[in-house]
């Protein structure tokens, strides 16, 4: 029999990628997303245009929130595995509308929490972020340092996802497995994020807002790495670690069948360094205007994936330049630039 995996966020930009993996390696998938108006809506109507072409694809309209929709959601299948990516995503929109994040990132999150719980999902794997990291410098990044020191409501309800997936992991021994993804660009991407926004408006003639004075550095991970990753750790079920010591508790381990794992490029990147790349690929020079850092905003991300090299072999291929060069050319054949 085929697996049935269930993929919330499924129009999403990571979601889409995921999907269209899965079901090109003959997996059945059901895809749910609420298709908000976050971001132009027809981008991700398009993504699942796409989706919809599978046989093996089953698409719900769902917001998580809808407590009775995600409980008739799970009564309707015997999902396999779930991979939790539906989110309110955005760290500087979280300052703006904090109430969305709530609803959508924790109470929506509890609603699939108790789905795994009632139906026995033999594994969720779910989105954490690079933000959970929050005021932490120790660079590069690792899950096996604190981070209790969120500086988003964004990054403190993905904190509480992590916390609620190893609770319900203690109590009821569901495998979880959280994945904190750092700076995820590549074709199908989301309009808020740096590298569309960037392109767009460069292409447009227009200035570019760059925060922190450029003096920022992202990790920037191209979309197949992050799929690779994620597809690799849903088939690697998390087992209760025999050495975790609860009189020096090790954040990167658990007495639970719980793991968290970074998903990065390994490769921090300078700003003003991707802003020149993305400029060479494009063209065109860009009219930068330099502002101050923002709230919420990190000056450093740079992930440590020890971790995940271990036990699943991860090792991101993807060099900047490609990522940014396939990222153009989907941008020019979808916009017809």
């Amino acid at each position: 029999m085929k697996e049935n995996v269930l993929v919330t966020g499924a129009a999403g930009f990571i979601g889409f990628h995921l999907c269209r993996r899965l079901l090109e390696e003959g997996v059945k998938v059901t895809g749910v997303d609420n298709l908000n108006a976050y971001y132009e809506v027809s981008l991700k109507k398009d993504r699942l245009k796409i989706l919809k072409g599978y046989d093996d694809f089953i698409f719900y309209k769902i917001s998580l929130e809808n407590r009775n929709a995600i409980e008739e959601l799970f009564k309707g299948a015997r999902y396999d595995i779930v991979v939790h990516l539906a989110a309110q995503a955005g760290v500087r929109y979280s300052i703006e509308n904090p109430h969305s994040y709530i609803q959508s990132n924790m109470v929506g999150f509890l609603h699939v929490l108790e789905g795994c719980r009632h139906t026995e999902v033999k594994h969720l794997v779910f989105a954490s972020s690079s933000s959970v990291y929050g005021a932490n410098k120790r660079m590069p990044l690792s899950v096996h340092d604190n981070v209790d020191h969120p500086i988003s409501l964004y990054a403190a309800t993905k904190k509480a996802d992590e916390l609620m997936a190893h609770t319900y992991s203690a109590l009821y021994g569901i495998p979880c497995t959280g994945l904190r993804f750092f700076t995820v660009y590549g074709p199908w991407g989301r309009p808020d994020m740096a590298l569309f926004k960037f392109t767009k408006k460069i292409l447009h003639g227009e200035k570019i807002e760059v925060y922190n004075y450029g003096k920022m550095k992202r990790d920037f991970t191209y979309i197949d790495d992050i799929i690779e990753g994620t597809v690799r750790v849903m088939y690697k079920i998390p087992e209760m670690s025999s050495s975790w010591d609860g009189t020096d508790p090790d954040p990167g381990a658990s007495f639970a069948p719980y793991l968290v794992y970074n998903i990065g490029n390994n490769k921090p990147v300078n700003l003003l360094t991707f802003i020149a790349l993305l400029e060479r690929e494009l063209g065109h020079k860009a009219e930068k205007v330099l502002l101050p850092l923002q709230p919420g905003d990190v000056e450093e991300t740079w992930a440590d994936v020890d971790d995940l090299m271990r036990d699943v072999g991860f090792t991101p291929k993807t060099t900047l330049e490609e990522g940014i060069k396939r990222f153009v050319g989907w941008y020019k054949k979808y916009y017809d630039v």
